[in-house]
């Protein structure tokens, strides 16, 4: 099943449009197939050199990676839970994380794994940036695991940052199938499925990648560049929106992003709004704390969206 996404991308505006032009996002059924990591976040003045310490200026700790932060921004976007596919590790630090998610507001299904969960350090430094280590093996769902998979079909749109080629096979069931070239180009061929929108960082060599890495060529290649913006394979660029407060966090801001074009795109909005939207929400985050208190939510009364207050969460 695969929707005609190239008359939805008919358009492409290098601008993106301000926030509240776009319309209401519709209740849509959307839904990620990804993976988790428990990520300590150490905030300093600037990383460290070789032998130097350094006071922290801040510390928490949290589930995270791309996985989960898309999902949870879906969630905020819809104001409903959304259906998360992932796997943990079967121990305490799996079991908080797995709580913790579904207080962000995600309806959890897990392949428990008899391995750590794993594990990320990220340093975030005085002009916001992170770096990232991580720690452990990448978890992920196989389409052999006994979770509910029949909650996929017929989704307006599901994405996926990580799974085995069956678990991308049962996620082809949505309306519009998207994901990322973390999931593993490899994966993506095996499963021998057609992606409507490849979404990934062009500023990170791992997700790199051209039309002809995957058969058939993904309808869209969308490729984010921070403060430059970006482009969309085979229409053009785009710009990011203008900020007037500093960058707080930069980690969760691609994945923020992601989400917001994903929704567009199942809302059978143009593509200068759905990209617009992911403007939006890619900026939004930068504004928090980690990757969850700056982002966009949908307002109750209008069903319009809004900006938080990122302190809050």
């Amino acid at each position: 099943m695969s929707a005609a996404i190239p008359a939805i991308a008919a358009d492409l505006s290098p601008v993106p449009l301000p926030l509240e032009q776009l319309p209401p996002l519709p209740p849509l059924r959307l839904a990620v197939l990804g993976h988790v990591e428990v990520v300590s976040f150490v905030e300093v003045g600037a990383l460290p050199r070789a032998g130097e310490i350094l006071r922290a200026r801040h510390f928490h700790e949290l589930p995270a990676g791309g996985g989960a932060v898309v999902a949870v921004q879906m969630a905020r976007l819809l104001g409903t839970p959304v259906p998360f596919f992932t796997a943990l590790g079967r121990d305490a630090i799996g079991e908080r994380a797995a709580a913790q998610l579904q207080d962000l507001g995600l309806e959890l299904h897990v392949s428990w794994q008899e391995a750590p969960t794993r594990r990320a350090i990220t340093f975030v430094d005085g002009e916001g940036e992170r770096t990232i280590t991580v720690i452990g093996e990448r978890l992920q769902a196989r389409g052999s695991d006994p979770l509910p998979w029949e909650r996929l079909e017929g989704c307006d749109a599901v994405f996926v940052t990580a799974g085995d080629a069956a678990a991308v096979r049962r996620a082809r069931g949505a309306r519009h199938l998207i994901a990322t070239p973390r999931t593993g180009l490899a994966v993506l061929q095996q499963a021998e499925v057609r992606i409507d929108a490849l979404i990934g960082s062009g500023l990170d060599p791992a997700e790199r990648c051209s039309p002809a890495d995957l058969s058939p060529p993904p309808a869209l290649l969308i490729a984010t560049e921070g403060a430059a913006g970006g482009s969309v394979w085979p229409l053009g660029r785009f710009a990011a929106p203008r900020r007037s407060r500093p960058i707080r966090d930069t980690y969760g801001a691609g994945d923020s992003f992601a989400a917001g074009v994903s929704a567009g795109l199942a809302a059978g909005w143009d593509l200068a709004a759905a990209i617009s939207l992911g403007c939006h929400c890619g900026s939004a985050c930068l504004d928090g704390r980690g990757p969850y208190p700056g982002q966009l939510r949908r307002r109750s009364a209008d069903g319009g969206l809004q900006a938080p207050d990122p302190d809050g969460c």
